[in-house]
């Protein structure tokens, strides 16, 4: 279990690092751009790529392509999530796009549904709906952006988990379509920033440099750590699985409770109760 702690600790941090960037004034697109530069050379590195099995027939390129797209734009969605509606909210809602994902599965892959999975899923989409709701009480702009920008994160890592499941199921080899994605990644990350340098006169700055360094050691090694534990404990995926998507809703919860003072309504946390439970029914099922 201490490669699924190390991920929930890697996931998290990545949370950290976005919530503090205004703080430190960093550029947070810059950072994203170069999170995915050190993700590609670490899988290029550590999980040994074959780029030839992209050359044989059947690689789904559209899928690949639309996963270098989504990638960044949805890591500017988080940033703007965790900004906007907090750590606990935005890794919830993340944790929580595995629905969509499920939903895909019984619609496209053809999987049978159980009571366990539709009962999860209910679960869960109350507890989104919870969780962005927010006061009347709230500053408009608040309100909008509080509630908004956790939909996206969970509609975008919902596509991205279903464009994955596709990779997969064409049999491309997990190290090579990570080196693939995250290329891709990041050179449509670094043509946004060219564009922004253009338009905007936006100058790339050492500190953003070094901050994409540390966004990308933890966003790799939250991947590289959750492989692991499902490695070394192949017959039971449903105990790696729930653990981790629990543990990063909790320690999330813990971080952005004490460490950033966070404001939630009860509401709020009730939301998050539920997706801890709906993630648990989820695994169980």
């Amino acid at each position: 279990m201490i490669f699924v702690l190390l991920s929930v600790l890697c996931s998290v941090l990545v949370s950290v690092l976005l919530k503090l960037a205004r703080r430190f004034r960093l550029d947070v697109g810059q950072a994203i751009a170069w999170n995915y530069l050190v993700a590609s050379v670490l899988t290029a590195l550590l999980l040994q790529p074959a780029p030839a099995s992209l050359r044989a027939p059947g690689v789904p390129w559209l899928a690949l392509v639309a996963l270098g797209v989504l990638l960044p734009t949805i890591f500017l969605a988080l940033a703007a999530a965790v900004r906007h509606a907090g750590i606990l909210r935005s890794d919830a809602a993340q944790r929580l796009s595995l629905l969509l994902s499920l939903l895909a599965a019984f619609v496209l892959f053809g999987e049978r549904l159980s009571a366990f999975k539709l009962g999860g899923i209910a679960l869960g989409l109350l507890a989104l709906s919870c969780m962005v709701w927010r006061s009347g009480q709230a500053p408009t702009s608040e309100g909008a952006a509080g509630g908004l920008y956790p939909l996206l994160v969970f509609a975008g890592f919902g596509v991205i988990d279903i464009l994955f499941k596709r990779v997969a199921q064409a049999g491309v080899p997990l190290g090579t379509s990570l080196q693939a994605m995250f290329a891709l990644a990041l050179l449509v990350a670094f043509a946004m920033q060219l564009w922004r340098r253009v338009h905007r006169s936006t100058r790339f700055t050492a500190r953003s440099a070094v901050a994409g360094l540390l966004l990308g050691l933890a966003n790799f090694g939250n991947i590289l750590f959750y492989l692991r534990g499902h490695r070394a404990l192949p017959q039971h995926p449903a105990l790696v699985f729930a653990s981790m998507n629990i543990g990063v809703v909790a320690l999330g919860a813990v971080v952005g409770l004490v460490l950033f003072r966070e404001r939630l309504s009860r509401l709020n946390l009730a939301g998050v109760a539920l997706a801890v439970v709906a993630i648990g029914v989820l695994a169980r099922g």
